[in-house]
């Protein structure tokens, strides 16, 4: 099969997906945006076409539809790179791509023969979802606006579409009904051969202190600290959490950034807005930002840490949750989609109310305090995750399986 991946982050969402393609014979051929591709090890049998952000049309839109302008300004930026590809001779049977940033709006255009694959990660909500979620910051009318422009994205590639996949279960219900017939769930996997429990694993502090999971050691991860993913709720819990447990270690790592979260005002990272709130309740002796981890170390992170806690407003799931249960760790996660697609409270891991600082250092607490007592539950979080999402297993095949049924 010959087979075009597109993500602006190439490789995104496919990162694990596209060395098994290669290694199973496809020919795969990438595009993504130069100045946003992840580091990747690009197997030798994956060639990449990167365009320039710089490359994209100007343009002076209007506010309310600037999402839209550069969706499709990058749409005719990557049709370009795609016909150039054309040109040089390859024409693949199947393209998959990431529909959120326009990449694939008229990729049907070039390749009209080609079974078009969109990845649909979120459809935007005006309520009961991310939008208006937290008090701290409440939506606004113009907010709704900018919903209905944003999804014009998501609709252009879903008729342009042949299929589409979304993630889970909880991200597709949120896209129109009437396009749920062409959307099938298939996350895009966990490589829980790499992600995995190791009894002797070790962490060492920037200050040369080495943890193991003899410590009582609480882990927080996200991209960027920022109240999406709970980074404020996580903080405004640690003042108790290091009351009721006095030898707790608290790793934190991400990076002092906003990817979703508006920008905090009057201080340059949340980071900074939180620890001026908290003040000396925050023991700079327990509690440790890493920033962002190399993927190895970040690993060793997960692997001695007997609680983990997971907050996030109802939006997309990260990895960082799924590969804390591969790794064995009891997640504490907060009481909303899609994280309750995945935890069952009190079987694999443990519901919190995403606002409740009290109830969470308690759970995080009572978690410690439980030791091997919890075993149980860490195989049960593994398993899920073994079963349900490991990328040879479950992921790789439900997309071959589909990819099938397209070209044949």
């Amino acid at each position: 099969m010959r087979l075009l991946v597109i993500h602006r982050h190439f490789p995104g969402q496919f990162r694990h997906l596209l060395p098994l393609l290669a290694e199973l014979g496809h020919e795969v051929v990438g595009i993504g945006e130069r100045e946003s591709l992840e580091k990747f090890i690009l197997p030798s049998k994956v060639r990449l076409h990167a365009y320039r952000a710089t490359s994209l049309p100007e343009s002076r839109p209007f506010a309310l539809t600037a999402r839209f302008d550069e969706a499709v300004r990058r749409g005719l930026v990557v049709a370009r790179t795609a016909n150039r590809i054309k040109v040089a001779g390859f024409t693949p049977d199947v393209v998959l791509a990431h529909t959120g940033w326009g990449e694939a709006m008229f990729i049907k255009e070039v390749f009209p023969d080609a079974h078009l694959v969109g990845y649909f990660e979120y459809y935007f909500q005006p309520r009961a979802t991310d939008i208006g979620f937290d008090p701290e910051t409440p939506s606004r009318l113009v907010d709704n606006f900018l919903v209905r422009t944003a999804n014009a994205i998501n609709l252009t590639s879903l008729t342009a579409c042949d299929a589409g996949i979304a993630p889970t279960q909880w991200q597709k219900s949120h896209y129109p009904a009437e396009f749920h017939a062409k959307l099938q769930v298939i996350h895009e996997g966990i490589d829980t051969e790499t992600v995995r429990p190791d009894p002797a694993a070790r962490f060492r502090l920037p200050g040369g202190r080495i943890l193991t999971r003899a410590d009582r050691v609480v882990t927080y991860v996200s991209r960027c600290l920022e109240p999406y993913r709970g980074f404020h709720v996580f903080m405004r819990s640690l003042p108790r959490l290091l009351e009721l447990q006095p030898d707790a270690q608290v790793l934190i790592a991400g990076a002092e950034c906003n990817r979703y979260s508006p920008p905090p005002s009057q201080f340059a990272s949340y980071k900074d807005a939180l620890l001026a709130e908290l003040g000396d309740k925050i023991d700079p002796t327990r509690v440790h930002f890493l920033g962002k981890l190399a993927y190895p170390d970040y690993l060793k992170l997960l692997q001695v840490s007997p609680a983990h806690v997971y907050l996030t407003y109802p939006f997309v799931l990260s990895w960082s949750m799924l590969e804390a249960m591969a790794a064995g760790c009891v997640v504490v996660g907060s009481a909303t989609g899609p994280v309750t697609e995945f935890i069952e409270d009190g079987r694999n891991g443990f519901l919190v109310d995403f606002f409740d600082t009290e109830a969470i250092a308690n759970r995080i607490a009572s978690v410690l305090d439980a030791e091997s007592g919890l075993d149980s539950l860490r195989d049960a979080a593994r398993a899920t995750v073994v079963e349900q999402l490991d990328t040879r297993s479950r992921a790789l095949p439900e997309l071959l399986n589909l990819l099938g049924r397209l070209t044949t």
